[in-house]
């Protein structure tokens, strides 16, 4: 689950949850289909995230996390362990995203009328969750999702990141940084228009 206080403080796995990812994917090397499920547990919703922020739609993006995972078990068995598993994660969802842009020509910006993002895994399972992803997919331009969902839902480091999408480090932070300010002003302005209002969101609302 992503919270707001991990999407804007930008909170880091543990060293221990990365070995754990690490030692998941040379479990599903061996043919462990828990292990494969785990992995798919506490990674999806960075994957699919990764993915909308590429996309910019969610039926594509569900697509490519399914094919992401459907890669790392076929690919599980030659992964070299490096001490976190994200990087390379990201690099086989991104190079998937690339490939569906190409196949589809879809190039257009995200418009109004898709600011209620689907999610048919239900991997954004609170509405805290949909509320920042929906701030995220609305008030940021595509480098800086891709930015957001890398560090802050997928645990990158910002060195890590500048490698992926193949950027200075000095660029990656910067835009990282007016991302965070960007994402604090739409999400007080979301809660101003809450208060204002005198009533809860509706659940049809976020979701």
């Amino acid at each position: 689950m992503i919270s707001i206080c991990l999407m804007l403080a930008a909170e880091q796995p543990a060293r221990s949850e990365l070995a754990q990812l690490e030692e998941y994917i040379e479990q599903i090397g061996a043919g462990n289909a828990e292990a494969f499920a785990a992995l798919y547990e506490k990674t999806k919703a960075a994957v699919y995230g990764f993915s909308l922020s590429l996309l910019k739609h969610s039926q594509d993006a569900e697509d490519v996390l399914q094919d992401t995972f459907l890669h790392i078990y076929s690919a599980a068995e030659r992964y070299e362990k490096k001490g976190s598993p994200m990087p390379w994660i990201f690099t086989i969802t991104r190079n998937l995203c690339l490939m569906r842009l190409r196949a589809n020509h879809r190039t257009e910006e995200l418009g109004d009328e898709h600011a209620d993002i689907a999610d048919p895994e239900n991997v954004f399972s609170s509405l805290e969750d949909r509320q920042v992803l929906k701030a995220a997919m609305t008030a940021l331009s595509d480098d800086e999702r891709q930015i957001i969902m890398l560090h802050a839902v997928g645990g990158l480091k910002h060195r890590e990141i500048a490698e992926l999408l193949q950027i200075p480090l000095s660029t990656a932070l910067s835009r990282y940084h007016r991302s965070l300010q960007k994402m604090r002003q739409a999400l007080k302005e979301q809660a101003e228009s809450h208060n204002n209002s005198g009533r809860p969101y509706a659940k049809e609302e976020i979701l």
